[in-house]
């Protein structure tokens, strides 16, 4: 089977001194599954065919990244390959070849790791009239958690179990999950999440992922923006954290189901 002897490539990839040396760390035999699981995820059905990303970064710790360093363009070239023969079996439609990139982000903690997908137009091509719309910006970054400690005494390539983060704005009794990277708060109808304050501008302020970590922005309002009580244009937001736009005061979360 193509896909299989793929996967065991990428897993001889990380087997003798790496297998030894980074136990606890991200396994390369998570990262395709996981992105395979991403594209199944992301589907879009036009008319005629089912589209998925063809673009794909995977955030790393430091630490994870580092362990990568020295074959990580072969890993790349496997993980790529990986996710084409995985649309080919699925019989999903591409807009170009799969593509990936890797990078750093220090807000994640060892074994953790997370994966945003775009479908973008590779060149000029005119589109056919059942393709979408490209996307000009990365949808939600997944983040994957292990549920427990990864085993120190072997590398099994068996998919390790994760969670998916759930992150959440709450407010007068109400709760809403976020699920794109970018919501808008604010009094205007056209917002994400509606205000019913008058002290609460139109289009007040922003939550925006970026990586592991979530931001909330001043988009210019009247009357500020507050983070557990402390006047700011921008800050870095952590589980917990009050935001007061107006009279209206916010709690963000993220926790794993």
């Amino acid at each position: 089977m193509v896909l299989r002897a793929i996967e065991q490539k990428i897993e001889a990839l990380f087997e003798g001194v790496f297998g030894r040396a980074f136990r606890t760390n991200v396994q390369p035999v998570e990262l395709a599954r996981k992105l395979a699981k991403e594209m199944d995820d992301h589907r879009t059905v036009s008319v005629s065919r089912v589209y998925v990303p063809n673009e794909y970064t995977i955030y790393l710790s430091p630490d994870d990244r580092g362990q990568f360093e020295s074959y990580e363009g072969n890993l790349k070239g496997e993980l790529q390959d990986y996710l084409a023969e995985h649309a080919r079996r699925e019989q999903y439609a591409l807009l170009s070849s799969p593509r990936i990139a890797f990078e750093t982000d220090a807000d994640l903690d060892l074994g953790e790791f997370g994966i945003a997908t775009r479908m973008v137009q590779p060149d000029q091509r005119r589109r056919e009239p059942d393709e979408p719309e490209p996307q000009l910006e990365a949808g939600a970054t997944m983040i994957y958690k292990p549920k427990t400690p990864v085993a120190t005494e072997a590398v099994s390539p068996v998919e390790l179990g994760m969670d998916r983060e759930v992150v959440t704005l709450s407010y007068d009794g109400s709760r809403h999950e976020v699920t794109d990277r970018k919501v808008v708060l604010g009094r205007s109808r056209d917002c994400d999440i509606q205000l019913a304050d008058a002290n609460v501008s139109r289009r007040h302020a922003e939550l925006r992922q970026e990586g592991a970590s979530y931001w909330i922005v001043d988009l210019g309002s009247t009357n500020g923006m507050e983070v557990n009580g402390k006047r700011v244009k921008r800050a870095k937001l952590s589980s917990g954290d009050t935001i007061t736009l107006g009279s209206t005061e916010i709690t963000f979360d993220r926790e794993s189901p």
